[in-house]
C-alpha cells in the first residue's frame, strides 16, 4: 500500500541548508495545503499500523543515510498529530547532525545532552513552540559519544518522563547505516519509521536498514518515500506505505 503526499520546495545544498536553517513546517505555514493534507494522511496510516501494538506512544523515524528527509517527515508528522490535538513532544536524538532547533528558531545551548550528563533536568528545558500542543527537546551541544549517551539508563529515563507528560514522543533519530545510535534507542521506542527518497537510497542500503532494525527487534510501521517531482515540477513528493521490496529503492 501506498499513500502519495504532494511537493514540497526543493533547496539546493539540501543538507547544509537543513543545518543552518531547519526544515519546511508546511503543516504549520499552510495547514490547508494538499501537502498538509497528505502529512495527515501519513499521520492516520502511522496510527493505524501502530495499532496492533500494545502502545505505540514514542515513535522514531531514521533513514539509511543522511539528507533522505527524515527530519522534515519527523517535524510535520509531529505538527500534525498537535493539531490534532494531542500534547505532543518532539526530540532531537540525532545527537551529530541537530536541526530542531533551527527548525523552531531557538538556541541549543541546553538539550538532551545536558540532561544526559546530568548538568540539566529534562522537566526544565523543555520548550514550547509556536504550534499549540508540541513542545520540543533540542539536542544540546554536540558530545564526542553520542551512542554511549543514547545507551544510558538516563536517555530511558527521558523516555519515561515523557511517557508520562505527553500524548506522543517523536524522535528525529539519526541514520542506521552511519552509526549505531538507532540501534541502542530501539528498545526504548514502540515503533519505527523509515525515510527513504527515491533516486538516491540504494535498494541494498535500505534492505539492509531493515535488517539492522529488525535484528534490534524494532517494530517497523512503514516506509516514507520522497519521490522526485516530475521535470519542470520543482519539489518533492512523499508516500507511504509497507513493504521493502523491488520498488523500495534504485
Amino acid at each position: 500500500m501506498r499513500w502519495s503526499i504532494a511537493k514540497l520546495l526543493h533547496r539546493n545544498n539540501e543538507d547544509q541548508e537543513t543545518q543552518k536553517n531547519g526544515v519546511i513546517l508546511v503543516t504549520f505555514a499552510e495547514p490547508k495545503h494538499v501537502v498538509s493534507e497528505q502529512f495527515r494522511t501519513v499521520r492516520t496510516n502511522i496510527e493505524f499500523a501502530g495499532a496492533a501494538l500494545e502502545q505505540c506512544q514514542v515513535v522514531m523515524f531514521t533513514s539509511s543515510a543522511m539528507s533522505e528527509g527524515k527530519s522534515t517527515v519527523s517535524a510535520n508528522v509531529a505538527v500534525t498529530w498537535a493539531q490534532a490535538g494531542k500534547k505532543v513532544l518532539l526530540i532531537d536524538a540525532d545527537l551529530r547532525r541537530p536541526t530542531i532547533h533551527a527548525t523552531f528558531r531557538t538556541l541549543n545551548l541546553e538539550g538532551v545532552t545536558t540532561v544526559l550528563t546530568g548538568k540539566d533536568a529534562v522537566g526544565d528545558i523543555i520548550e514550547h513552540t509556536f504550534v499549540n500542543n508540541l513542545d520540543i527537546l533540542t539536542s544540546g551541544p554536540i558530545p564526542p559519544n553520542p551512542s554511549e549517551l543514547l545507551n544510558s539508563k538516563r536517555m530511558a529515563n527521558i523516555l519515561d518522563w515523557a511517557r508520562e507528560n505527553y500524548d506522543i514522543i517523536v524522535l528525529d533519530a539519526p541514520p542506521v547505516l552511519a552509526v549505531s545510535d538507532v540501534q541502542v534507542l530501539v528498545p526504548k521506542t514502540d515503533g519505527v519509521i523509515v525515510v527513504a527518497k527515491m533516486g538516491k537510497t540504494l535498494k541494498g542500503d535500505l534492505r539492509r536498514t531493515v535488517e539492522v532494525l529488525k535484528l534490534a527487534k524494532a517494530q517497523i510501521l512503514g516506509c516514507v518515500e520522497r519521490v522526485k517531482a516530475k521535470r519542470g515540477d520543482r519539489g518533492y513528493g512523499y508516500g507511504y506505505g509497507y513493504g521493502y521490496g523491488n520498488d523500495s529503492g534504485k
